[in-house]
C-alpha cells in the first residue's frame, strides 16, 4: 500500500466552500492579512450602482435596475501608488465645497496647474488652496473671502504635495 500523494475523489469538491468557486493559495505580507481579509469579507467594498439617475428637480418614478457594482477605489482613485488621503482643518475653502473635517483625496501624479486645488507645504506648513499662476507669480487662493491669498515670495520654501481630486464629507 502506498502512502501520500494525490487520491482520486479526495478533498473538497471544486466550487464548494465559502466562495462557491475554486480557490488558490497565495503568499501575503503578514502586515496586510487583516486588511485583505476585511476586504474579502466586505465583498471587495463593491456597492450596488443603479443605472437610473436621480433628478434634483421634479421627482420621477424609481427604476430598480442595478447597472452593476461600484468599487469606490476604482471610481475615486486613478493612480493608487500616487494617491493619499488627508483630513481638512479650517474653513478657508468652504466656497469650493471643502469643509472642516472633510477627507481630501490627493493625487501626486497630476501636474499642479493654474486653477487646480492643491495641497502645498509653505515653509513647512501644510495648506489646501487653489493654485493661481499669473505673470510668473504663484498665489495660493482661499475659497472664502474671510481669508487672504498667500503670495509665494522669492526665497520661500514651497512644495506642492499633490492635486485634490475628490472631497469626502458627511451631509450633516
Amino acid at each position: 500500500m502506498k502512502h501520500g500523494g494525490r487520491r482520486r475523489g479526495a478533498g473538497r469538491p471544486k466550487g464548494q466552500g465559502k466562495f462557491g468557486e475554486p480557490t488558490k493559495a497565495v503568499r501575503l505580507p503578514v502586515s496586510m492579512i487583516k486588511s485583505i481579509l476585511k476586504f474579502i469579507d466586505n465583498k471587495a467594498y463593491r456597492i450596488p450602482f443603479y443605472s437610473s439617475k436621480v433628478p434634483a428637480g421634479f421627482p420621477s418614478p424609481a427604476d430598480d435596475h442595478i447597472e452593476g457594482h461600484l468599487d469606490l477605489n476604482e471610481h475615486l482613485i486613478k493612480h493608487p501608488a500616487a494617491t493619499f488621503f488627508v483630513r481638512v482643518t479650517g474653513n478657508s475653502m468652504v466656497d469650493a465645497g471643502i469643509q472642516e473635517n472633510d477627507i481630501l483625496i490627493v493625487d501626486r501624479s497630476i501636474k499642479p496647474t493654474h486653477g487646480k486645488i492643491v495641497i502645498a507645504a509653505i515653509d513647512g506648513q501644510l495648506t489646501v488652496k487653489r493654485l493661481n499662476i499669473k505673470n510668473d507669480k504663484i498665489i495660493l487662493m482661499p475659497e472664502n473671502s474671510a481669508f487672504d491669498p498667500i503670495e509665494i515670495k522669492e526665497g520661500s520654501e514651497v512644495y506642492i504635495w499633490g492635486v485634490v481630486t475628490n472631497v469626502i464629507h458627511a451631509m450633516s
